[in-house]
């Protein structure tokens, strides 16, 4: 280990935060500023990019200010996945927005796909559903929506790529246009197995090579800082990474084996596989993190809306904090009275790819309060995650013995506790609520030589406090227990509770 620092910028999708990490894993810094999204026609989602790109700036200047501007040794980017930009190489200025992950605009290009019977190609090459969340979609759209787009898409004039690369861009000023495999794999235009873009898949979205960023490793020398904001210039941009991938990175999860789940406005459950799985239960074969002569996959399921339906209930009722006040509400309440959710804002995603489906309330009765409503807000949730876990079980073949939680809905303790009664299953949650960041400092630090290995990256894992919640009757067997979890490189290191008992 190194007495170096890595700065993680993870752009969100309601919030851009940075975190700076010290040799130890011990985050010493943060700073954090918050994302506007616009909803422009009923199931359109965008972003200002130019707004993102400010974020990210501001974040991390007043992050390494607060650290008494440290010089990181590296910097690491997370990022929220599938969401497009395209921009002018010259100017460097966007030509459309951030189209968001959520963005069903796209919705009916992507049926005349699957009428058309490419449903079949793509799930084979890309191990991607035919669904309006994933990329090529968006870019498509973009620059169909630029003025003599394709053709200057297909001259070099313009670049496309996913929020990775914009962030890049902006921090290379222009030097370099990059995307990693893990967001790649994200696209549908990337050859799952072959690892490169695919030129079959590129002529059926219409998409350029030519505008694609080049493809490497999570954790890899991209190029250095300008000097923005009181981002000092000349930094080591060493590691980009879709923020649930990095969050499996970051869980120390280095071989398959354990399942986590991010709750963030969506949700991802991820499990590592050692080759691509193909699912019969509606999830998705990705790249979970790689690295020079090393890919691991993942199998996952990504849902569309969960913690975002906490967000739309609190701001509908006029919550201050809604995130807090939703729960606060919530808990004043045995049970939902027979209310249900069903947050499909902006359709279904895994298992059910429904991008059709709008959310409802069902249950209303005249007794029906908000308290109600927020319970069955925040339970739907756990219901969209069990389908999730049960299609996971289906396509693994095994059992999955326990959950692996992080991201903000995490933090809510009811949450937690209802999660683990309806899987059965343990839930345990992350005391960090920068996983996601941290498994981006982590790839990055691999890359910079901060840390030298992955066995030593599992030892910083093991410190963490961890929460436990069980089931049933056995529900507070181990909840609040500093349990010591983590996964080795091709190994698994025990986890015990206060009083050393095996609790895996």
């Amino acid at each position: 280990m190194s007495a170096g620092h890595v700065l993680a910028i993870d752009q969100g999708t309601t919030n851009t935060k940075a975190i700076l990490v010290d040799g130890g894993g011990s985050i010493v810094a943060s700073a954090s500023r918050p994302v506007e999204t616009r909803f422009p026609r009923p199931a359109w989602v965008e972003q200002d990019a130019r707004a993102l790109w400010s974020g990210v700036a501001a974040s991390a200047g007043e992050c390494l200010a607060r650290a008494g501007n440290v010089r990181p040794s590296a910097i690491g980017i997370s990022n929220q996945r599938e969401s497009v930009v395209a921009w002018d190489r010259k100017t460097g200025e966007p030509v459309g927005p951030c189209v968001v992950w959520q963005c069903r605009r796209t919705a009916p290009f992507c049926a005349a796909l699957r009428e058309a019977g490419h449903g079949e190609l793509l799930q084979r090459r890309t191990g991607l559903a035919i669904d309006p969340l994933f990329s090529a979609s968006k870019a498509r759209w973009l620059l169909s929506q630029t003025p003599d787009g394709m053709r200057r898409a297909a001259d070099g004039e313009l670049a496309i790529g996913t929020v990775d690369s914009w962030v890049l861009w902006n921090l290379t000023g222009g030097a370099v246009h990059a995307t990693d495999l893990t967001n790649a794999s994200r696209t549908q235009l990337l050859d799952l197995k072959g690892q490169r873009w695919d030129p079959e898949l590129m002529a059926l979205f219409g998409i350029p090579e030519a505008a694609l960023p080049t493809l490497r490793p999570s954790s890899w020398r991209y190029g250095e800082s300008v000097a923005c904001g009181g981002l000092p210039a000349g930094i080591p941009v060493c590691a980009l990474a879709g923020d649930s991938h990095a969050a499996l990175f970051g869980h120390a999860i280095f071989s398959p084996g354990p399942v986590k789940a991010t709750y963030g406005t969506g949700s991802s459950l991820m499990t590592a596989t050692s080759e691509p799985v193909e699912s019969t239960g509606g999830l998705s074969a990705t790249i979970g993190w790689s690295r020079a002569g090393q890919t691991m996959y993942a199998l996952e399921g990504n849902i569309t809306v969960t913690g975002g339906a906490v967000q739309w209930l609190g701001e509908f009722l006029g919550l201050r904090d809604a995130a807090a006040d939703v729960a606060a509400l919530a808990s004043t309440v045995a049970d939902t009275d027979g209310v249900y959710v069903v947050p499909a804002f902006a359709g279904l995603g895994a298992p059910h790819w429904k991008d059709g489906a709008r959310g409802l309330i069902t249950g209303l009765t005249r007794g029906t309060g908000a308290a109600h409503v927020a319970r069955a807000t925040i339970e739907s949730i756990a219901y969209q995650v069990r389908d999730v876990f049960d299609a996971m079980e289906h396509d693994c073949e095994h059992s999955l013995p326990v959950l692996l939680a992080d991201g903000g809905a995490s933090r809510n303790d009811f949450l937690m506790q209802f999660q683990a009664d309806i899987l059965n299953r343990p839930v345990v949650r992350s005391a960090s609520s920068d996983v996601s960041a941290m498994g981006a400092a982590w790839l990055a630090g691999l890359a910079a030589g901060v840390w030298g290995s992955l066995d030593e990256l599992a030892a910083l894992g093991l410190s963490r406090k961890t929460v436990r919640w069980m089931a049933g009757s056995n529900r507070h067997a181990f909840s609040g227990g500093r349990e010591r979890i983590g996964y080795g490189a091709g190994r698994r290191v025990a986890a015990h509770d206060q009083s050393g008992a095996d609790v895996l």
